[in-house]
């Protein structure tokens, strides 16, 4: 078993299913992989995903677990865990209820946090604060509002329940994936907005909870009009415009590098080395279990020291030892989560 240490490799894979093969632990122990990010297809059960937890971190104890754990159609553990509306719904709330949609969307946030702790997951990797757009076709209902101003509000509510359970917060898509319509998953948007445009909308809702966030993911986007590289290759996206201008010190994460729209950098090696390059902390290779091998042996040909701002990722679960499904936010949070999926159900 890899032993504790002050800092943890750069790169985040995944898992092929729900049992870690022989293989997946020999690839968790080495020492260039920091992270690991679960899917829909690694849980069956709550039973079988402390086992696999418990596997994992017998495995590598200094890993980074992550998840996309934000609601509606982003979430990856259902059966068995809190079912939890989309951020949307918050912001539907907030266009009659300002304050409940504030109220909901904090209790949403520590129920999320504190369920994924209470299995040892470090982290979600949320909220979304792109603006909310009908016809994306990759965020949409991830995303809480079309207003920035709404966001930042119903963003810095959700964090701060988050943190109450003692999860740290990642926003994504910095500077902003709502407004284009392709899916950077399949292909590569193209937003062509004005620097102006994007300070005012997309922007403005990442620079009103920066100084709230732990970490951010830039966009596998291009924004022309500032730069020809995708944002999360960009080191004046990264380095200029969220180190310098926004003055953030924390962690940012690549986004998906196998994912389509990241491929016009070159092999996933190449793209591994830009990302760093442009001022990412840690590269997240999932999918594709031969690219992540690619990307560890180049890592350690590299000598890609490990990284010990990773650290700050880690879970402080605030209810560890403790009933969680008994206490009386708990029986709060389930009865408001239900009402507001139920609401936003009669709405659909």
């Amino acid at each position: 078993m890899t032993k504790s240490s002050h800092a943890v490799g750069v790169l985040m894979l995944d898992l092929e299913g729900p049992l870690l093969t022989p293989l997946e632990q020999e690839l968790l122990q080495r020492p260039v992989v920091g992270g690991l990010i679960l899917f829909s297809r690694n849980y069956v059960s709550p039973a079988q995903l402390q086992d696999l937890v418990a596997a994992i971190r017998e495995s590598n104890e200094t890993l980074l677990i992550a998840v996309d754990q934000e609601g509606g159609r982003v979430q990856r553990f259902r059966e068995g865990f809190l079912a939890l509306p989309p951020p949307h719904a918050f912001g539907l709330l907030a266009n009659t209820d300002p304050e409940r949609a504030r109220v909901a969307a904090q209790l949403s946030g520590w129920a999320m946090a504190a369920e994924l702790l209470q299995y040892g997951i470090d982290c979600s990797l949320a909220p979304v604060l792109d603006l909310y757009h009908a016809d994306n076709r990759v965020i949409a209902d991830r995303a809480f509002s079309a207003d920035a101003d709404t966001v930042i509000s119903l963003a810095r509510a959700y964090i701060a329940g988050m943190n109450e359970a003692g999860m740290a917060a990642t926003g994504k898509h910095f500077p902003g994936h709502g407004t284009v319509v392709a899916d950077s998953h399949v292909e590569l948007p193209v937003d062509p907005r004005s620097w102006e445009e994007l300070l005012g909308s997309d922007f403005k809702a990442f620079a009103g909870c920066i100084d709230v966030l732990d970490a951010v993911m830039p966009a596998h986007v291009i924004y022309p009009a500032i730069d020809t590289e995708c944002a999360g290759y960009s080191e004046l996206w990264i380095k200029q415009k969220l180190r310098k201008e926004l003055g953030f010190d924390g962690v940012v994460f690549s986004d998906d590098l196998t994912m389509v729209a990241a491929h016009g950098a070159g092999d996933v090696e190449e793209r591994a080395k830009l990302a760093l390059a442009a001022g990412c902390d840690m590269v997240l290779v999932c999918n594709d279990g031969e690219f992540a091998i690619a990307v560890a042996d180049w890592l350690d040909a590299a000598n890609i020291p490990p990284n010990a701002g990773l650290l700050r990722m880690r879970g402080r679960p605030q209810y560890a030892g403790k009933n969680l499904y008994e206490s009386a936010r708990w029986i709060e949070a389930t009865e408001q989560m239900l009402i507001l999926t139920h609401n936003r159900e009669k709405v659909n």
